[in-house]
């Protein structure tokens, strides 16, 4: 038994190893080369034949069937690895071009990048291709493909969109791509026994996890028991409004803040959609100088001072430059640039041709492209091209947005074309003049003609007014570093007091769970604004996924604190550096269309499963923390440290469940959505590798060192970097599918 035990950690080990280093091949060799010699190698694939041959023998040994849960749950394991080696030996992938009225049967099959061509035992005939768009605006909504089947003379109408596939035969197409001729692009899955097997895989473990936490002598069930760890929680959404800022002395002019709301409340077409002007003010203020307010002034006023007050604005040290190398070329010395200081004495742009020059590699490029991008909005706000403020509707009634410098269609009225030309010059007037009585009657009429010129197709109310209320609250770094800095008291108050045996203090306590309370109540907020706005689940970007953690922590810790006393300072540091991590991701994300791929329920479902196990496990992390300094403070204590290790195994069931829920969904999703269910992407290998990884402390009457607590905690604190890396390496160093950088 010892034998076979260390031979299943030796290939266990060997395995995670050799999935990280694919990771890094990948990087720097690129995917097919990491797939033709690491995972689909013969030893990579011998390493997980050995790992399942192992379990079982491990099974038969310790006669597995005698707990029927835990029996289902390495079957399903089994069963996921059979349905992933049918699929590498009889699936085939690949891609066809369909062009309009043309019957295609073949189709080309990509194999580490070598190209070859296989037959279908029917045709496909394109019909048309369409683009659905998001009503008024040119972003796509959808891709779809009207086209016929010929099977042995039978004809039969299909079509194709984005997360709805076409099966026919054991053969699947999905909505790949599409070119500017009409043709449209089929990714072709044919893998008649791999998904069979895989998906009663998945169904067995979903039902056996679900099982982990009713089986009646289960590990779950006795440490409940043991800890009384039963608890209920309730708790409401509220609105969270964030003070505005008071004004400041000796500024350059800027519309009153009445005034500058009302300019915001018309409507923009801005980033592929129409949203309220506010919105591109707020992108536009915080692309400047890096917050969403500039010295007590709103966002719509920081837009209206450049807008109307250009003199007084191009020599505000408002723009935000990183990098000492572009900081040296505009010749400033501290972190802000001028409009002015863009242009050397001969009324040369400084940093024309920099980016070009430098190759492709080079990390100057980044800060030089902020830097330019910053001088180039300033000049699409003065050469109109920012403000495609007004909608004509053509003859077939498709309605394009205008700005007051674009070439308008002949067919466009005479009181139509006036007014467009004219409206921003008499804006300018009553600006300059300060008669903004009439200014906020130009401002209302405006939003009057967009709305009726627009066929309708301006945001309904409802999302219109969330997205006004989710602009205004932008929190800032500062809602970081006050949480961080309460959760700093908190946990140092709660160690003073586990020296001394006591519970909290009652004022340290009340502090944390008020702050905590609102900031739970912020974040839903958010979230739910995000949602209404923007027509979808918002989990699709950094900024959100963040949002969500943040979140989902908050929730788990007001959860928890009843029953667990290091819950609540370990809480409050983990939301405070999740919300630290967002702010320097990206403070003021815009919203947006989201892609099509992207519009799926299987995708909140996969990104909210896993947050929740991320935020578990960071508990699990911070339990090991505690007990570290526990024992070097009371070194005799180790009735505290057995308990630390009990709850981090309550955590770590629902964790370890949620983790490999979320993991095969987003499989289920991609396999929906592309055709393949599992293809090596670095987040996939690491995700893999964490479920692995957090999976060795479940089997500790296996692995008996995870019984002593030490062990267990310190191993709890260093598998966390597997998380790290899996979110954060795989987003800004290692690249993918999956990055956000």
């Amino acid at each position: 038994m010892n034998k076979l035990r260390h031979l299943l950690s030796s290939f266990l080990i060997a395995l995670i190893v050799a999935m990280a280093a694919g990771t890094f091949v990948e990087k720097f060799h690129g995917s097919d080369y990491a797939l033709s010699h690491v995972y689909d190698s013969w030893w990579f694939v011998g390493l997980w034949a050995l790992l399942a041959i192992g379990m079982i023998v491990m099974m038969a040994a310790r006669k597995s069937w005698q707990r029927p849960v835990v029996c289902a749950l390495h079957a399903s394991v089994l069963l996921i690895l059979l349905g992933a080696l049918l699929t590498m030996l009889t699936g085939q992938h690949g891609e066809m071009t369909l062009n309009p009225g043309k019957a295609i049967n073949r189709f080309t099959v990509e194999h580490h990048g070598e190209s070859s061509e296989a037959s279908l035992p029917f045709s496909l005939t394109l019909d048309r291709f369409e683009v659905e768009t998001y009503p008024g605006t040119h972003s796509p909504m959808d891709f779809v493909s009207y086209l016929k089947v010929s099977d042995n003379g039978t004809i039969t109408d299909a079509k194709i969109s984005m997360n709805h596939i076409l099966k026919y035969r054991h053969y699947r197409f999905y909505q790949s791509d599409y070119d500017e001729e009409g043709n449209s692009v089929l990714a072709v899955a044919h893998d008649p026994w791999g998904v069979g097997v895989t998906y009663a895989g998945y169904f067995l473990l979903f039902t056996a996890l679900i099982g982990l936490f009713f089986e009646r002598n289960g590990q779950f069930r006795r440490l409940l028991q043991k800890t009384a760890g039963k608890v209920a929680v309730v708790f409401a959404l509220l609105t969270f409004a964030a003070a505005l800022p008071a004004q400041a002395v000796d500024k350059p002019r800027a519309l009153p803040r009445e005034s500058a709301d009302k300019m915001g409340q018309m409507y923009v077409m801005y980033k592929g959609r129409v949203c309220p002007l506010q919105t591109l003010a707020k992108d536009f203020t915080t692309k400047l100088c890096g917050e969403a307010h500039y010295r007590g002034y709103t966002p719509e006023q920081v837009f209206s001072g450049w807008l109307f007050y250009f003199d007084e604005w191009k020599d505000e040290p408002m723009f935000k430059i990183k990098g000492d190398y572009v900081r040296e070329k505009l010749g400033i010395d501290g972190k802000y640039a001028r409009l002015s200081d863009f242009g050397d004495p001969y009324g040369q742009y400084k940093l024309d041709g920099v980016v070009k020059s430098l190759p492709m590699g080079d990390p100057k490029r980044k800060n030089f492209r902020a830097a330019d991008e910053k001088y180039q909005l300033i000049n699409m706000l003065n050469n109109g091209k920012l403000l495609k403020m007004f909608p004509h509707a053509d003859s077939t009634k498709e309605v394009t947005w205008y700005s007051q410098n674009d070439e308008l269609p002949l067919s466009i009225s005479d009181d139509e074309y006036l007014f467009i030309r004219k409206q921003l010059s008499l804006c300018q007037e009553y600006a300059v003049t300060g008669d903004f009585e009439e200014l906020d009657k130009i401002f209302e009429k405006t939003r009057l003609y967009q709305e009726k010129y627009s066929l309708g197709q301006v945001q309904p109310k409802a999302q219109f007014r969330a997205e006004r209320l989710y602009n205004r609250l932008t929190a800032g770094r500062w809602l970081a570093m006050v949480t961080i800095t309460i959760g700093l008291v908190c946990f140092a108050a709660a160690l003073i007091c586990l020296g001394r045996n006591r519970k909290l203090y009652k004022p340290v306590y009340g502090m944390s769970v008020l702050w905590v309370s609102l900031l739970c109540l912020f974040l839903a907020t958010v979230f739910i604004l995000r949602w209404i706005a923007g027509g979808h689940v918002p989990m699709a970007g950094s900024f959100d996924s963040m949002n969500l953690l943040a979140l989902s922590i908050c929730i788990l810790t007001l959860i928890l604190l009843r029953k667990y006393e290091m819950a609540l300072p370990a809480g409050l540091l983990m939301a405070g550096f999740v919300l630290l991590v967002q702010m320097m991701g990206g403070s003021n994300p815009p919203v947006t269309h989201l892609m099509p791929v992207l519009t799926s329920p299987l995708l909140s479902l996969h990104v909210t499963v896993i947050m929740i196990a991320y935020a578990l496990l960071f508990f699990v992390m911070l339990n090991g923390i505690s007990a570290v300094v526990v024992r070097l403070v009371q070194p005799a204590n180790t009735a505290y440290l057995e308990r630390l290790r009990d709850i981090s195994m309550i955590l770590l069931y629902p964790a370890v469940a949620l983790l490999a829920a979320g993991i095969f969904i987003g499989a289920i999703w991609a396999n929906i959505s592309w055709g393949n269910y599992w293809s090596w992407d670095p987040k996939e290998v690491w995700a893999l590798i964490t479920l692995l990884i957090y999976a060795a402390p479940l089997h500790n009457t296996l692995w008996k060192n995870f019984q002593k607590p030490m062990f267990f905690h310190i191993y709890g604190i260093l598998a966390f970097l597997s998380v790290v890396i899996t979110y954060f390496g795989v987003n800004f160093l290692l690249g993918g599918m999956h990055s956000y950088a």
